[in-house]
């Protein structure tokens, strides 16, 4: 991998790993589309894990509120949300787990791909139609502090949508919200909050997996990380920015759009799965 290929997927991996469209698809798709080898489950998991500080930068005080507030239990709300956190990685790191072997290689593909943009494009408007009937019904959307457990065991099990590539954290995870009844950016701040613990364990994991023949063999994976956490912090500041006055419905449709034309080059040949 050159550096400039590097650069590029730093770029990818960074604006869409927190916006509702997937960084793992993207990567996957930009690499096949400009004739690049597949940079693997491991390179994007590390360069994922270093993107994620950019939200550990972001959202600093809320993690030392939640930190302090749950060394005393659950009995205030920060305490409470700090072990909901901790709750809602469970359901995805059992699930890596076992399907570890799955998400490394055939899940990968780009018909999996395809199909997972487009499924949970088609839950996310679901969820989209949900939220507007509650709002027609006059009901009051919830914000951080209302939430309980049930919310983080849901959207937990949500966030394991993740695993399969294409998916998205965000999107997966903001669904789940929105079905709970959720603000949009309340969803989408609760999706970055409970996020770090996951990617920060994947990361770690895939991170024995990578061997380098001699130090210059690096670069790549640095320049893609440092890329990746610069544009990520914009990313996490545009997205809660956006969700306060608009839908998802933007995200919807490139989803739906994305994951047609990948179909469309795979069944004329311009791909290969």
């Amino acid at each position: 991998m050159t550096l400039w290929q590097a650069t590029v997927l730093g770029v990818v991996q960074g604006l869409t790993e927190f916006l509702p469209i997937s960084s793992i698809a993207h990567m996957r798709v930009v690499a096949a589309l400009c004739g690049w080898q597949d940079p693997g489950a491991a390179f994007s998991a590390v360069v994922q894990l270093v993107a994620y500080f950019a939200v550990i930068l972001y959202f600093w005080r809320d993690y030392v509120q939640f930190g302090r507030g749950a060394l005393h239990g659950v009995g205030t709300d920060e305490g409470r949300l700090g072990w909901m956190i901790v709750v809602a990685t469970v359901p995805i790191g059992v699930l890596g787990l076992l399907f570890h072997k799955h998400i490394e290689h055939s899940w990968r593909s780009l018909y999996v791909i395809s199909a997972a943009l487009i499924g949970l494009a088609l839950v996310l408007a679901w969820a989209e139609g949900t939220e507007r009937r509650r709002k027609q019904r006059g009901e009051n959307l919830r914000e951080l502090h209302q939430l309980g457990w049930r919310d983080a065991i849901v959207v937990g099990c949500f966030q394991a949508l993740a695993l399969v590539p294409g998916a998205s954290r965000s999107g997966s995870t903001i669904t789940g919200g929105l079905f709970l009844g959720m603000k949009r950016d309340t969803a989408a701040r609760f999706s970055f909050l409970m996020s770090p613990l996951p990617v920060f364990a994947a990361g770690v994991f895939e991170l024995r997996k990578l061997q380098f023949a001699s130090s210059a063999d690096v670069s790549p994976l640095v320049t893609a990380s440092v890329v990746a956490f610069v544009v990520g912090y914009g990313a996490v500041a545009f997205l809660l920015g956006y969700l306060r006055k608009h839908t998802t419905w933007l995200f919807i449709i490139y989803r739906l759009a994305l994951g047609a034309l990948l179909l469309a080059l795979l069944y004329v040949g311009k791909l290969t799965p």
